[in-house]
């Protein structure tokens, strides 16, 4: 979610570089990334260098408090892989391999730049849970009516729910300094 003129940027990355670091075996996965506003260059649109997934998992590490791949080889890699920007209009969908190199700037514009992210995993390829308690193992979809969400009278317990902590993820570096400000804005 990039707000405008405050959201900030997205170093280049492979998606697989961090969940190999969180115990995913294999590169067997995938992302979609939906836009929900209009995204275009001012407010920091996606980037991709398309093919690059065949260059494998690139080593990653710490850029700017984020765990990013390294940024010689990007350098070089976008001398070999056009690089794109992925300019898109409320709905539309971009479906990427995990090994795909992607960013996005900063929105410098002042239109917000929302998007959902789902990341897709093959059952075969669960994380090995010593390396990476946190990160969400297979579970089954329970496939249920369409009406199910309209009956749905649970609106606010969250008990039994898991959410990925940023504090406990070791690929990203989660500032809490301000976290109680945040929740009292919230």
């Amino acid at each position: 979610m990039k707000e405008p003129l405050i959201g900030g940027r997205q170093e280049w990355h492979q998606d697989y570089g961090y969940w190999y670091q969180n115990g995913l075996l294999f590169p067997d996965a995938l992302s979609v990334f939906v836009a929900i506003d209009r995204c275009n260059k001012a407010n920091g649109c996606l980037q991709v260098l398309p093919g690059s997934h065949k260059v494998g998992r690139i080593e990653h590490k710490s850029v700017a408090g984020q765990t990013g791949a390294d940024l010689e080889r990007v350098e070089h890699l976008k001398k070999v892989f056009p690089l794109t920007y992925m300019e898109m209009e409320p709905g539309d969908a971009l479906f990427f391999h995990s090994n795909v190199l992607h960013a996005s700037d900063a929105n410098n514009s002042s239109n917000r730049r929302w998007a959902l992210i789902m990341a897709y995993n093959r059952k075969s390829n669960n994380p090995l849970e010593s390396l990476a308690p946190p990160f969400p193992r297979y579970t089954p979809l329970e496939k249920v009516p369409n009406s199910a969400i309209l009956d749905c009278t649970n609106l606010t317990d969250f008990s039994g729910k898991e959410f990925l902590d940023p504090t406990a993820d070791k690929t990203v570096k989660a500032d809490t300094s301000n976290r109680s400000e945040q929740a009292t804005k919230a």
